[in-house]
């Protein structure tokens, strides 16, 4: 059976609308991407009909037209929006669990999440003092390819979509240097009185890493509005957390032009942190406490989302105007704000927990890329915004670490090496701190990295664990009175 009856099989064995009286339609489609159909294959069906593609020169192999080209084929296997937001609510009325398990399914079986690139990534934990914290070294996304860069520069850009996270993605074809989106789809809901969407991570860096996204393209904000909505999301689905990225640079994440949370499916190592102490806020039925976590967090919990949304909103309008020189914190400079923070929210049985992590994007002359950012000799391992996900205790590091590390290894064990110079002042530590074997090199490396990334954590915290920081922690506590 050629590749193109055999997609067509699988198409019509999908859940969409196409029957058996579609076949000779389907096949015309097909071949109308793929051209003539004059590969004979065993291997994976949709591979072998982009490498059909190549041969009857439908595309130029580059990377960029095979994913337009792959995203275009899912499309045949992926219900239309409106049935897919039909489907989903129609199952959310016997369990919001339900309607979330179809939809992520479909996601990974359309090719959408790219659940095989994804399993490249390298994973483990590490024990600190907060805790085990989750290391991940990113390899899922491909490599940039060098054909759409230089000819994106060239280009003339409509402004359609403005950003990779607007609702006009669905269902877009994608162009040099902007991902395809054929077969992505999103589904609606109504949050705060505007139409929101929610969709999956192609890229996910936990399980069921979910967007949801404001249908409008306006800036990111932390205000009153987002301990809200927060709350609403996951009223609306309790198995899931959800928090949003810092709205600053340096401390924010790396899209802030357009208004998004992020959640899912996964308990984080900040969420199990204990409370270090219990704190007094002057809002009933709240309780509060600061986390015994790297970053400077106050957790607050009620059965009232409305009594959270006050207590949230209170530390957050102190902390915006907030400064304690002895300790670097400082809300302004001249007009420069620099005070914000990193809210989530999960459910603990009938209660709502909202974490606010304190956020602090200040720069000078001895940290230039950030007070409370990563400082210089933690970045050969981590230099990039610490956002969300890795506030919550979850590391993503670059793809560039895998080899660089292993050439660590080889110049510990005192063999030929190539490696990088800025990894050196970290090697010669562990130098004098272990006896390096063969056996035992890529383990002790792998866990110094996580403890770099504890200290990561900590370069980011406003309010650092040592008698002075933690009195001034208690001291902006108190101003909350």
């Amino acid at each position: 059976m050629s590749c193109v009856d055999k997609f067509v099989d699988q198409i019509i064995a999908s859940d969409n609308d196409y029957q058996e009286l579609d076949r000779t339609y389907l096949y015309n489609r097909i071949c109308a991407l793929v051209g003539d159909d004059n590969h004979q294959t065993d291997d994976d069906v949709k591979t072998a009909l982009i490498e059909t593609a190549i041969k009857n020169e439908k595309i130029d192999g580059s990377q960029t037209s095979k994913e337009i080209l792959n995203d275009q084929l899912m499309d045949f296997v992926t219900p239309l929006p409106s049935k897919v937001n039909d489907k989903f609510w129609n199952l959310y009325q016997k369990s919001p669990e339900r309607a979330t398990n179809y939809f992520y399914q479909l996601s990974q079986t359309n090719d959408y999440i790219k659940t095989k690139a994804i399993a490249k990534n390298i994973s483990y934990t590490v024990k600190t003092n907060y805790g085990d914290l989750e290391i991940t070294i990113n390899l899922s996304k491909p490599e940039k390819d060098p054909k759409a860069i230089a000819a994106a520069g060239k280009q003339v850009q409509n402004g359609y979509p403005k950003c990779q996270l607007c609702m006009e993605n669905e269902g877009y074809l994608g162009r040099l240097g902007y991902p395809a989106r054929s077969n992505h789809r999103i589904i609606r809901f109504t949050l705060g009185g505007q139409t929101w969407g929610f969709q999956y991570s192609p890229y996910a860096y936990f399980s069921e890493h979910a967007i949801f996204l404001n249908r409008i393209h306006q800036p990111m904000i932390i205000n009153q509005h987002t301990f809200n909505n927060l709350l609403e999301i996951i009223r609306i689905f309790p198995q899931y957390f959800v928090g949003s990225n810092a709205d600053l640079p340096i401390v924010g994440g790396s899209m802030l032009s357009h208004d998004h949370y992020q959640g899912g499916r996964h308990d984080f190592p900040m969420m199990k942190a204990p409370i270090e102490r219990e704190i007094e806020i002057p809002v009933d039925n709240v309780k509060a406490g600061i986390v015994k976590w790297p970053l400077s967090t106050i957790r607050l919990t009620s059965s009232d989302p409305e009594k959270l949304v006050k207590a949230a909103t209170l530390i957050h309008e102190n902390w915006m105007n907030y400064t304690d020189e002895s300790v670097d914190v400082r809300a302004y400079t001249n007009e420069t704000r620099h005070h914000t923070v990193t809210p989530i929210a999960y459910r603990k049985g009938v209660d709502y927990v909202l974490d606010i992590v304190l956020r602090d994007n200040q720069t000078s002359a001895k940290y230039p890329d950030g007070i409370f950012h990563p400082h210089q000799d933690v970045q050969h391992i981590k230099k990039e915004n610490i956002g969300l996900i890795e506030v919550m205790g979850r590391a993503i590091l670059p793809a560039r670490l895998k080899d660089e590390l292993k050439e660590v290894e080889r110049y510990l064990l005192k063999q030929p090496n190539k490696m990088t110079a800025y990894h050196k002042t970290w090697a010669d530590k562990l130098a004098t701190k272990y006896e390096f074997t063969d056996d035992n090199v890529s383990e002790i490396v792998a866990q110094e990295t996580g403890l770099v990334f504890g200290r990561v954590l900590e370069d980011a915290g406003v309010f650092k664990w040592n008698d002075q920081g933690q009195a001034a922690f208690d001291k902006f506590i108190e101003s909350l009175e």
